[in-house]
């Protein structure tokens, strides 16, 4: 079974639970105390997807401004970006997400596949950002959209899945099982836009 190594980088405002989406995914467990991220950090974690295995090497980026300067070089190459708010700080959705949306555009690769997560979302009763607003913005960039809970669990697999379901299927070229493999030629994707 061929094995893809998929580059995901993990963006978002400090606080938003990007680390706790990490280790939900990667070790299934969920801390109710986290230190903020220095720089970034990284893990793996390989899962099956349809005739491919897909490891995902997920880079988790600091939300601290300080470190905006550095973000470039952890998304650069990679196969997708998660750009991460909290359901239940608006601002962390309607300045800091559309921000590194805008940095994405201008500087991420040009077919990097974008996913918008909502996450906490398990906190529904103080949310500040509608789940239709958030829907709507990333239905207008052509980004995947997930609302998440960490500490549930809820839609972490999922969002790794949907990554899954847009990387192009690798074929065998010949009867060989030691034959190369090569990237299926993906159909144009829309380029994302900017509506603020």
């Amino acid at each position: 079974m061929p094995i893809r190594e998929l580059k995901v980088c993990l963006l978002g405002d400090t606080g938003v639970g990007k680390s706790s989406i990490v280790s939900r995914f990667a070790n299934d467990c969920f801390e109710h105390t986290t230190n903020p991220t220095i720089g970034a950090s990284f893990v793996s974690k390989t899962v099956q997807y349809g005739k491919e295995l897909h490891k995902f090497v997920i880079w988790d980026t600091a939300g601290q401004e300080r470190f905006n300067s550095l973000v470039p070089m952890y998304y650069r190459g990679s196969a997708a970006a998660v750009v991460v708010y909290d359901v239940t700080k608006r601002d962390s959705f309607c300045n800091t997400l559309k921000k590194w949306v805008q940095e994405l555009k201008r500087h991420g690769p040009e077919d990097i596949i974008v996913a918008i997560v909502g996450n906490k979302c398990d906190l529904s009763g103080i949310r500040e950002v509608p789940l239709e607003d958030a829907k709507k913005y990333a239905e207008s960039i052509g980004a995947i959209y997930l609302e998440t809970s960490a500490k549930s669990g809820c839609n972490i697999a999922e969002l790794f899945k949907a990554i899954s379901q847009r990387i192009p299927p690798l074929y065998l070229v010949g009867n060989s099982e030691n034959a190369p493999i090569k990237l299926r030629k993906q159909k144009p994707r829309p380029r994302f836009g900017i509506s603020c």
